[in-house]
This record gives structure tokens, sequence and C-alpha cells, in this order.
């Protein structure tokens, strides 16, 4: 059944709004798009977003300079949003959904059971934004909320070129792109465009990789010692599992970079062969189908043979299905 926001907000005088740590595109565009429509509908309410402070190529999204990301004591609110999360990946913002009135879970991650008193977890849609598309009212669609879903949209899809893009996606972009922002620029901007600096680390990790498998799998991996060297951060190293996922014959891409001692945050890619949110939430992690990440400890070595266990079964159980 379908969540009613302005049923559930219609009584509220405070409402806080988060996402997962790293905020990445979806989650930035759905807390912003979010914010945008409650604001709109309860002008006398309190609507905030809190939000590790996100990349500034998002900038442009309407709210970007009004997100939180020193998470102050608060008062209880009266309705918290969690998006694109779980409330454990929520970070510092996780004390505000606990303490909620009433805590509302939104979601489109397929290993999320749902965290909130109320939980919309649709793992067929293709991004959050979508999904709360689909919960706005439309005729309070204008050129801001439709920039900030739409932003959502393209990075959990790809542009619109993963498999969870599905006619009902397209039509929504469409519709969105009507309202006449330049959604070429904004793909270009957010999505394509790197620095130069994150272009030399993608280099560097690309001539680094490793394949295995039978060249089926690709792993590649960046320790903190490089990482330091070239003074970046993990928002730097976004769309090195992609390129890695793009060399002809791989059928699930692996990047790791390290984040600790013994200690790496882990994102897959694959094709149709293998499930990788299965093979991360073995290790505590979640996501997609095509796209996961856990956080494992060990060795770089330990951490790729433990995963290529469980990628290789799910190699040999489609071909199985498939003679």
């Amino acid at each position: 059944m379908k969540l009613d926001l302005i049923k559930e907000c219609g009584q509220a005088e405070r409402i806080g709004i988060s996402g997962h740590v790293r905020p990445d595109g979806d989650c930035v565009g759905a807390c912003l798009g979010l914010w945008q429509y409650l604001s709109g509908c309860f002008p006398s309410a309190k609507v905030q977003v809190f939000l590790e402070k996100p990349a500034e190529i998002f900038q442009e999204i309407k709210g970007y300079g009004d997100i939180n990301s020193e998470f102050p004591e608060e008062e209880p609110f009266d309705v918290f949003f969690a998006l694109d999360s779980t409330a454990d990946r929520l970070g510092d913002a996780e004390k505000y959904f606990r303490a909620a009135g009433k805590k509302i879970n939104i979601d489109h991650h397929i290993s999320n059971p749902g965290c909130g008193e109320l939980n919309y977890i649709e793992p067929q849609v293709g991004s959050t934004c979508e999904l709360l598309y689909d919960l706005m009212e439309p005729e309070r669609l204008d050129r801001d909320l439709a920039m900030a879903l739409y932003v959502g949209m393209i990075h959990d899809t790809g542009v619109f070129q993963y498999s969870n893009t599905t006619p009902a996606t397209m039509e929504k972009g469409a519709r969105l792109i009507s309202f006449g922002f330049d959604f070429p620029r904004l793909i270009q901007e957010t999505f394509y465009q790197k620095t130069y600096l994150q272009a030399q680390v993608m280099g560097r990790t690309l001539m680094e990789s490793i394949r295995f498998l039978n060249g089926a799998c690709i792993v590649s991996m960046i320790d903190r010692k490089t990482m330091d060297f070239y003074n970046v951060a993990p928002k730097d190293l976004d769309g090195v599992v992609n390129q890695l996922r793009n060399i002809e014959g791989v059928e699930c891409a692996i990047f790791m970079y390290q984040t600790g001692v013994l200690e790496y945050k882990v994102s897959m890619r694959s094709g149709e062969k293998v499930n990788v949110a299965e093979v991360a939430a073995y290790f505590g992690g979640g996501g997609h189908a095509r796209a996961a990440g856990c956080t494992m400890t060990g060795t770089f070595h330990d951490c790729v043979n433990n995963l290529s266990l469980h990628i290789e079964e799910a190699l040999k159980k489609w071909a199985a299905s498939h003679d």
C-alpha cells in the first residue's frame, strides 16, 4: 500500500530527514527533494535535513546549503524519515531517528527489511527518488523539485542504463526534464565529470587491477598510504568500480579502499550472472543485485579469497542453470 506523505506528516511541527553515510546522488536528491516537498506542503513546520556533507557536485540542488552536517542535540522530532538507508547507516543522524515520535523508512534496497514504524520498501524500483516521485502529488512538482529527483534517478540507474531502469522510469524522467533544467549539464557534472586528481587515481587503480576466475572477475585496491599520497577522500573514488565492470569479459568487479588497519570498504558491480547483494549480505553488507557493498576485515588477499568463494559459486550456479 502506498505511503501517504501528507497524512503521515499532517500534525507534525518538526520533521527530520536523513540518509546514509557517504551520501550519493540518490541519497542527496531524495533528502533534498523530500525537504522541498514537505516544506511546501507544511510551511509552518520546521523541516530539516541531516547528512554528512555531500560532494559539491550537488550544490546546485535547492536546499544544499541548508543541510545540517553538525548533528547537534535536538528535541525529538515529530516525524523522522530515513531515506535510501537502514537506521544503522544513518551515522550521527541515527539518534534523531530512534528518538522520533514517528519513524518512516523509504528505500529501494533489497537488503533493507524496514527499520521504521512505517516502511515503504520497493526493491523493484530503480531509486529512492523514483519512489518519492510516486508518493508526491504531481501538481506540486516544480523545476527545483524535478531537478532533485532527476539527480537521484540518473545516479542509481547509471543514467538509465542499469537493469533497474523500467519503461515507467523513463516516463518519469521525461516528465522531470520537461520542467526545463539543464539536464545534459547535470548529467555531465554530477555523474561523468572527474577532477584531474580523480582521473589519476582511477588510472592507477585500473593499471594495478587483477583478473581472476578465468577473467570473469576483476579486483583493485587502494591503501591508506596511497590515498594520503594523492590526498584523496572516499568520495574521490566514486566511479572506479563501474569502470572496472566496463572491461570486456568481466562479470563481477570488486573495488576496495582501506578504511583502517586490516579494514576495507568493498564495492561490487556485476552482470546478470552474479547477485552481489547476496555476496555482500554474507559479510554484513547489502545493496542491489548488480551493485552492492560491505566492510571487511583482514588482509587484502584474505578479503579477495573470501569474496571469490561466493562469486565463483554464483557463476557456477548460473552456468548450471543455462546448460
